[in-house]
């Protein structure tokens, strides 16, 4: 008897038209990662596609994705342009996510719905010049005068910092409090909001990423966000979901690596001597050395999406995900660095042009190394949980 066909996977289609329409905004987002310029063609003709609301409920005009779908959207951005995949990650994840999270319901209907059309870009404004990882000692001051709160600082390393239309704004409201005195603002730019220095990068060169200035920015006292002297605890519960988030665009990358250079090599482009050879002329020789590589970075990335899959279905399901979500940020980080490298190497001169896909994701990757959170920092919190609570080393529980 024949079998009925298989129910078609949710979600499947949207990944699959994701990924068509990624690819074809390829050229553009090229042209931007050399002329070092935000993408907004790029943001206005995915727009119709919803990547722009991936989380934010249908009420609110986004798609209502649950994260283990958007974890793997993410990873299809990152496999075509890490620049556009960190502007969607932090735009849902950091800025709309906040907003989402602690907002008020007339904070979220000003913001969401436009945010969602990708009508304005969304920037999570945290990080401080004399700041490092250790957010609760962040200097900017919000003093509340008059019915307005009068924010006074800056802040580095924004990303979207210059494009944004809202922006997420934490700033010490309780001084000498430290973690029990600092709250989230939104705001729209205005007067006393000024941008500073647009980073020149290494990589993610299409990213937006600029200092901001906040020179007697008067914003209403109804633009706090969530509750006073608590938005420490906040951005930390926004960062342990966006961990997992840009886990899957570091994925995305190690993906993209490894599928270039098997396309070099299967091309006959490879320059390492007599590599393409062998890998024709002696098939059943061994493991040559592109296949030793291709085997193992490809095994890593699937055992560590699983792991980022597990921590995304944790979070949906409302149970303790950070551990995982800080395992998944670790290796995925570094997943990205060494795939990119390992494909480089085995790709040899190619590799060295500075329009190679796999020499743009090489110089992408190290932030994904350092962004929400570094390695280090993930490393600290795994062993806090470790450190106290040793059967966690067992099997994780079940979702």
């Amino acid at each position: 008897m024949e079998k009925p066909p298989a129910p078609e996977k949710p979600y499947q289609k949207f990944i699959e038209s994701l990924r068509a329409q990624l690819n074809n905004q390829l050229p553009m987002l090229s042209t931007h990662d050399i002329e070092e310029t935000f993408p907004w063609d790029c943001v206005k003709a995915l727009a119709p596609w919803g990547v722009w609301g991936m989380i934010f409920p249908k009420k609110y005009g986004g798609l209502g994705l649950p994260h283990e779908i958007y974890v793997q959207a993410l990873e299809e951005f990152g496999a075509a342009c890490s620049s556009l995949a960190l502007t969607a990650e932090s735009h849902n994840s950091l800025c709309g996510n906040t907003i989402l999270e602690f907002g008020t319901e007339n904070q979220k209907l000003e913001y969401l719905p436009r945010m969602a059309q990708g009508e304005i870009m969304g920037a999570w404004a945290l990080t401080e010049p004399n700041v490092g990882s250790d957010a609760k000692n962040i200097e900017t001051t919000a003093v509340l005068k008059n019915g307005h709160w009068v924010l006074n600082g800056s802040k580095t390393f924004t990303t979207q910092g210059s494009v944004a239309g809202v922006y997420v704004i934490f700033a010490v409201t309780n001084p000498g409090a430290a973690d029990q005195g600092i709250s989230a603002f939104v705001a729209e730019p205005g007067k006393g909001l000024e941008i500073g220095k647009k980073e020149k990068k290494m990589g993610l060169r299409a990213s937006d990423t600029a200092q901001l200035h906040l020179i007697d920015f008067k914003i209403p006292e109804h633009n706090l966000l969530g509750t006073l002297n608590r938005g420490f605890q906040a951005a930390m519960k926004i960062l342990d979901a966006g961990r997992v988030a840009i886990s899957g665009v570091s994925l995305g990358m190690a993906r993209s690596a490894v599928e270039h250079a098997i396309a070099s090599i299967n091309a006959g482009r490879t320059k390492i001597p007599n590599l393409h050879q062998r890998h024709q002329e002696s098939p059943g020789a061994g493991l040559t050395v592109d296949r030793k590589m291709i085997s193992h970075c490809s095994s890593r990335l699937h055992a560590i999406r699983l792991l980022t899959l597990f921590a995304a279905r944790l979070l949906d399901q409302k149970k303790a995900y950070s551990l995982y979500g800080s395992m998944a940020k670790l290796l995925s980080g570094e997943l990205a660095m060494q795939t990119t490298t390992d494909m480089l190497d085995l790709i040899g001169l190619d590799g060295t042009r500075f329009q190679n896909h796999v020499s743009k994701l090489f110089r992408d990757a190290k932030l994904y190394q350092i962004g929400e959170g570094t390695s280090e920092i993930q490393g600290l919190i795994i062993s806090r949980y470790l450190l106290s609570n040793p059967g966690l080393l067992r099997k994780p529980p079940e979702t």
